[in-house]
């Protein structure tokens, strides 16, 4: 399965990196990572790229990793039409009181608009 990991500066975002990561060694999948910018997160781009690729080293998985640029929703569904993935894979979504998935403005854009199948990783 050739997949797209989509990852900014979050705890969240090193989860679902962690995850996938994982994944891909254990099934043998395809993975690009692409990096959105996100400046209010809590690392920079450069920092999630730098430990997206140690991960990626220490797990002796060989992935293809992007930096994008513009708005972080829009970067990743453009990107996502322009390649042939199966799969596209975001954290997000974080609990309410009630127990109700409550989703951020760039997890709700990309999976109202992305062109494959979005696992959304919580």
């Amino acid at each position: 399965m050739n997949v797209l990991l989509g990852i900014e500066g979050s705890d969240e975002s090193m989860k679902t990196l962690r995850s996938t990561i994982e994944r891909t060694s254990d099934v043998g999948d395809e993975l690009t990572v692409a990096v959105v910018e996100k400046p209010e997160a809590k690392r920079s781009q450069a920092e999630m790229c730098e430990q997206a690729e140690t991960l990626l080293t220490e797990a002796g998985v060989d992935a293809e990793l992007t930096m994008l640029e513009g708005d972080p929703g829009s970067a990743l569904v453009e990107f996502a039409e322009r390649g042939e993935f199966d799969q596209l894979v975001i954290g997000g979504g974080t609990e309410s009181p009630m127990g109700k998935i409550r989703l951020g403005p760039i997890t709700e854009f990309v999976l109202l608009n992305a062109p494959t199948t979005v696992k959304l990783v919580r």
